[in-house]
């Protein structure tokens, strides 16, 4: 497969289109970015490290039955999706407090959450991805509620499912955003990535930050806490 026109660039990855119009590469870069965009890095082997992580939880969640876009990873940057039509909602799942939650309910970073709180945000950096109920979902049109359905009990077994999965590694999922689409069949299927950029990823025993807050809170060796993390989950990555 070969790239040919650029579909969308991200704050971090580019999306091309392939000679194939049922392959699609997604190209992992080294760019970096937090708070929608005002502060931003180039990071030595971010897009490396991304793509390799990804594989690895995209193929652990086909394995368990998860629709996903991937197919396959096919250089040390990038790898081959089915095209979606993506749906503009964020599935953002909580399973400790940290981030945005513990201003909005003067809640003690930590504290962890029984059962999990999931929530819909709509992907719009104009508007800061704003926290949307299933009132605005059916009002705009952005989703049907059959769809938005399916994308809970997805989201809420890929939490199950990565929970045990990470805490077996020695970490805690603390949260995570996942991004929906629908295939040719409109079929729901995962789409985007899963890697540290999109997730908080906490020691087991420490609590020492292994993602993109690393980053956010100026706390230095990046990459290497992405590195150390998929480690951490049997991942190989020489760089």
């Amino acid at each position: 497969m070969n790239k040919q026109k650029t579909l969308y660039q991200g704050k971090a990855k580019t999306l091309y289109s392939t000679e194939d119009p049922n392959r699609l590469i997604c190209e992992f870069r080294n760019d970096t970015s937090a708070f929608n965009g005002i502060k931003k890095e180039a990071l030595t082997h971010k897009g490396k490290v991304n793509n390799y992580f990804n594989e690895f939880i995209m193929n652990t969640l086909k394995a368990d039955s998860i629709p996903t876009h991937f197919i396959e990873r096919i250089s040390d940057t990038a790898s081959l999706v089915k095209p979606l039509k993506m749906i503009p909602l964020e599935c953002v799942i909580r399973n400790r407090a940290a981030g945005s939650i513990c201003k909005r309910f003067n809640v003690e970073k930590g504290i962890e959450f029984n059962p999990p709180v999931f929530e819909f945000f709509l992907k719009d950096d104009d508007l800061g991805d704003p926290l949307v109920t299933e009132s605005h979902i059916d009002t705009f049109k952005w989703a049907t509620s059959e769809q938005l359905a399916e994308m809970k009990r997805l989201t809420l077994k890929i939490n199950s499912l990565l929970s045990q999965l990470f805490h077996a590694s020695g970490m805690l999922l603390v949260d995570f955003k996942l991004e929906f689409g629908l295939d040719n069949s409109d079929q729901i299927v995962l789409g985007d990535e899963f890697s540290p950029d999109g997730c908080r990823i906490w020691d087991l025993e420490t609590h020492e930050i292994l993602d993109k807050d690393r980053f956010r809170q100026d706390l230095g060796q990046v990459v290497e806490s992405y590195q150390l993390a998929a480690n951490r989950l049997g991942i190989d990555i020489h760089l």
